[in-house]
C-alpha cells in the first residue's frame, strides 16, 4: 500500500513517545492521533458540498497540529491563512481556496467578522470556545483513515515577496516523499526534538520539520511564533535537537547579546534558507550547532545533493543529471561560472541562468485555480523554478537570487543576493533588501534597505567605511540610495516584503541616505528638498512615469 500522512499518522497508535509539547502540556503520538481522529469526525459532521477545504487561522498551537492530522485522516485538505496579510488580501484568499470551515480563535474571529469572506457565523470553530472542548469530546471515535495518497492536504500561500501569492498544492502522497527525503537528508532520528518556531502556515515548518517528525516519530515542540528572546531558553527548557529558519530570524537570533554561556545548548543542527555566510558561520561558532543551509520552495523538488567539499556559498552539486542552469531563451545550459579570488562570477552573462529540474514536472502539483502560473512553471517539459542559479568549475550549483533580483547598472547584471550578503556582514544590520530603483536619466540604480535596531544611533559614517572594504562587493554594488529602518515590512514568516520597499523608493518617512562618491566616497542624508529636486530630474529626462 502507497504511504500517505494518514497511514503515519495511523502507524502511531499505540506509541506512547512524546509527539507534542509545550511549556503548558504534552501529548504521546498515541494522544495526537486520537486528538486528531475526534477532530476528523466533527469535520466530516460539519462537512458541506463543494471543495472540503479547511482553513485555518491560528498560531502556532497544538489545535495547528490537531487539524492537520485530522484534515489527512479525514480527506480533507488544510489552507494555511497567514494573519499577517491585509485584510483585503485576507478575505481573497479565503475565497480564492474557497474555504468551507475556518478553524481560529476568539482573537482571528473578532478580525475575520469584518471582512467579506463569504462564510457565516457558523462556518467557524473557535479553539478557545467555552464550548469547543465538549464539542471535540462528542466526536471522539476509533481512528480511521478516510483520506488516501492521492488527496489534497495542503494549499500552502506562497510569501509573495516579490509578487502576488498563489496556493500550492500539495496532497498526500508529495508530503510523505518530502517527509522521507527530507529525514534522510538531514538525519532525523526518532530521539529528535524538534523546535517548531516557524509558522505552521508555511512550508518550512511542515516539510521540513513537522512531516520528518512524524516519519520518525521524533518529539514536535511549539512557540507560538518566533522570537529571538525566548529562542534560547525554549531550546533548553524543551532539550531541543533541531529547528528551521529563514534568513531574517537567524539575523534576529544574532543580534540578542551574546553570553558566555550561549553555546550551552542541546543544539545538533538547523535547517532554512536565504542565511548569509556570516550569519551561518556566526550562528555555528555562538549556539554551537551545525547548520544546513538549503534551496527549495513549496512547490518545486529538491536540486541540490549535499556535499562536505562545497563552498561555503554554494548548495552542494546538482542533485541528479536533469537539474541545469539554462538560458530561458535559448533553452542551452550555460557555461560554467568563471570565479574570482571573491567568489565573484567574472562571466555572469554567459554563466547565469534559470535553474531547472528535467524531471521536476512529476513533483510539481500545481497552483490552485491558477492554470496560467501552472503554464510559467512547465515549459518545454522542465520544471522552472523561477529563480536564478550558476555552477562552477567545479560542478557545485549556487543559488543566485530571484528572477527580479537582478538590477541592470550601466548595462551589467548585478546580484541583489550578492549585495544582501555583504549588508548583513555588518553587525549593526539585522536584516538587508536590496533592489533596482529607476535612473532618473536611462536603467536602473541600486537601493538598499537594512533594518538596525537604532536607527537614530545608526553610524553612517562607520558603515561607509565599512563597505569601502568589502573587497566582493564593487563599484556598482555600493547601493546609490541607502533606507534606514527599525522594522522593515515581513511576510508571517519572515521574509521581508522586497516589492512593498521597491514601491517606496526613496519616497518615504524613514531616513534615506543618498551616495556621494565623488571624492571622498560618503553618504549624505536626503532632505525633503532633495527628493523634490530628485524628482524633478525624472520630469527633466522624461521619466517620470517611472516614479
Amino acid at each position: 500500500m502507497t504511504e500517505s500522512i494518514a497511514t503515519l499518522l495511523l502507524d502511531r497508535l499505540g506509541d506512547q513517545h512524546l509527539g507534542l509539547r509545550t511549556r503548558e502540556a504534552d501529548w504521546t503520538w498515541d494522544a495526537v492521533v486520537h486528538e486528531s481522529a475526534a477532530r476528523a469526525e466533527l469535520a466530516r459532521a460539519l462537512r458541506r458540498d463543494g471543495p472540503f477545504h479547511l482553513g485555518v487561522l491560528l498560531d502556532n498551537v497544538p489545535d495547528y497540529v490537531f487539524w492537520l492530522g485530522a484534515a489527512a485522516l479525514a480527506g480533507a485538505t488544510v489552507a494555511g491563512l497567514n494573519p499577517t496579510r491585509g485584510d483585503a488580501q485576507l478575505a481573497t484568499d479565503i475565497r480564492y481556496v474557497d474555504c468551507q470551515l475556518i478553524v481560529t480563535d476568539a482573537a482571528g474571529m473578532a478580525r475575520l467578522r469584518t471582512l467579506d469572506h463569504g462564510l457565516s457565523e457558523d462556518r467557524f470553530l473557535l479553539i478557545d470556545d467555552p464550548g469547543y472542548a465538549a464539542r471535540v469530546d462528542a466526536h471522539r471515535v476509533a481512528p480511521v483513515a478516510v483520506g488516501g495518497p492521492e488527496e489534497l492536504l495542503l494549499l500552502l500561500f506562497t510569501s509573495g515577496t516579490t509578487g502576488t501569492s498563489k496556493a500550492v498544492r500539495c496532497t498526500q502522497r508529495r508530503l510523505v516523499v518530502v517527509a522521507h527525503a527530507a529525514a534522510g537528508k538531514f538525519g532525523h532520528v526518532r530521539e529528535d526534538v524538534d523546535y517548531c518556531c516557524m509558522p505552521l502556515f508555511h512550508g518550512n515548518a511542515i516539510m521540513a520539520l513537522w512531516a520528518p517528525a512524524l516519519s520518525v516519530g521524533a518529539t514536535v515542540c511549539l512557540t507560538p511564533k518566533f522570537s529571538a528572546s525566548q529562542f534560547l531558553p525554549d531550546v533548553r527548557y524543551f532539550g531541543a535537537t533541531f529547528f528551521t529558519y529563514v534568513g531574517k530570524a537567524l539575523g534576529y537570533l544574532l543580534a540578542t547579546p551574546e553570553t558566555a554561556t550561549d553555546a550551552e545548548n542541546t543544539l545538533v543542527r538547523g535547517f532554512g534558507t536565504e542565511a548569509s555566510v556570516a550569519d551561518q558561520d556566526e550562528f555555528r561558532r555562538r549556539f554551537a550547532a551545525q547548520l544546513f543551509e538549503g534551496y527549495g520552495s513549496s512547490e518545486g523538488p529538491s536540486l541540490a545533493a549535499l556535499d562536505p567539499a562545497a563552498p561555503p556559498a554554494a548548495l552542494g552539486r546538482p542533485a541528479h543529471p536533469g537539474v541545469a542552469v539554462v538560458n530561458p531563451d535559448t533553452l542551452e545550459e550555460c557555461v560554467r561560472a568563471e570565479l574570482d579570488e571573491y567568489g565573484r562570477v567574472r562571466n555572469p552573462d554567459e554563466a547565469i541562468g534559470e535553474m531547472i529540474d528535467k524531471a521536476g514536472v512529476l513533483a510539481f502539483e500545481g497552483y490552485y485555480k491558477n492554470e496560467v502560473a501552472d503554464a510559467d512553471r512547465i515549459r518545454n517539459g522542465w520544471y522552472w523554478t523561477g529563480d536564478l542559479g550558476y555552477v562552477d568549475t567545479a560542478g557545485f550549483l549556487y543559488f543566485a537570487g530571484r528572477k527580479g533580483d537582478w538590477i541592470r547598472v550601466d548595462g551589467e547584471n548585478t546580484s541583489a543576493l550578492v549585495i544582501e550578503q555583504v549588508l548583513r556582514r555588518h553587525p549593526a544590520v539585522i536584516a538587508a533588501a536590496v533592489f533596482g530603483i529607476p535612473d532618473p536619466r536611462s536603467g536602473d540604480q541600486v537601493m538598499a534597505a537594512v533594518e538596525v535596531a537604532d536607527p537614530a544611533g545608526f553610524d553612517i559614517a562607520e558603515f561607509t567605511e565599512f563597505l569601502c572594504t568589502q573587497n566582493d562587493l564593487g563599484s556598482k554594488g555600493t547601493p546609490r540610495f541607502l533606507r534606514v529602518s527599525a522594522n522593515l515590512p515581513v511576510t508571517g514568516s519572515n521574509k521581508v516584503l522586497k516589492r512593498e520597499l521597491q514601491e517606496q523608493g526613496w519616497r518615504t518617512e524613514e531616513t534615506v541616505h543618498r551616495w556621494a562618491g565623488r571624492g571622498r566616497p560618503q553618504y549624505r542624508r536626503m532632505t525633503a528638498d532633495d527628493k523634490r529636486e530628485l524628482a524633478a530630474e525624472f520630469a527633466t529626462y522624461g521619466r517620470r512615469h517611472l516614479l
